[in-house]
Parts: C-alpha cells; sequence; structure tokens
C-alpha cells in the first residue's frame, strides 16, 4: 500500500533534492545555521512536501498551484546554492552538480504541470 504521490518521479527527485541539500547544510558553518543553511533545507524540503500536499487534491487548478510553488521551492534552491558558491562554502563541482539535479528537475515539474488539466 502506497500514496499516489510516491510514484511520481518528480517526487522522488524531490526528496533526493532534500537529502542532498540537507546533506550540504550540516556542513555550512556555524554562522550560517539560522539564515542559510536553514532556507536551503527549508527550500528543498518545501519542493517534496507540495508535490505531495498538492496531490492529494481532487482539481487539477489547485494541484498545478501546488506544483507552482514547487518550482520556486527549487528556484530558492538554486539561489542557496549560488550562495554557497559565492561564499566558498561548496566548490564548483558540487554546484555543478546540484544546479544541473535543480535545473532537470525543475524542468520536469513544469512539464508535469503543463500536463495537468485546468
Amino acid at each position: 500500500m502506497k500514496f499516489k504521490f510516491e510514484d511520481l518521479i518528480i517526487w522522488q527527485k524531490s526528496m533526493d533534492l532534500g537529502e542532498n541539500m540537507n546533506d550540504i547544510a550540516a556542513k555550512l558553518p556555524k554562522e550560517e545555521m539560522y539564515n542559510l543553511s536553514s532556507q536551503l533545507r527549508r527550500a528543498a524540503d518545501s519542493v517534496a512536501l507540495n508535490i505531495s500536499e498538492g496531490s492529494i487534491l481532487q482539481s487539477g487548478p489547485e494541484f498545478r498551484r501546488f506544483l507552482g510553488y514547487s518550482i520556486r521551492s527549487i528556484a530558492e534552491v538554486v539561489t542557496c546554492l549560488h550562495k554557497s558558491r559565492r561564499r566558498k562554502y561548496i566548490n564548483e563541482e558540487t554546484f555543478l552538480s546540484y544546479y544541473k539535479d535543480c535545473f532537470d528537475l525543475m524542468n520536469m515539474t513544469i512539464a508535469f504541470r503543463n500536463k495537468i488539466k485546468n
């Protein structure tokens, strides 16, 4: 037995993103604990949370709205990654790897949202 959203590839990938960003956040300096680290964790977790919450709704427009929240949260994660790289908390290779993951997830989520009827 499982929930329908667990079969969604965008949900599965967003769960991975949340864990990966949590790993990065855990390595950030202590002075970032209540700023960048907290924001990175919340934004990354918000992606999967909004996909799952939206998927249980009966109406297409409502699900599309929650997918929009997920898309905006991915953009927040990307900005946190840029901040982390600029502050030299992560190297270029790490940045590029997770940037690509975010880019792909955003495009997949947008495409999925576009297939849902209004």
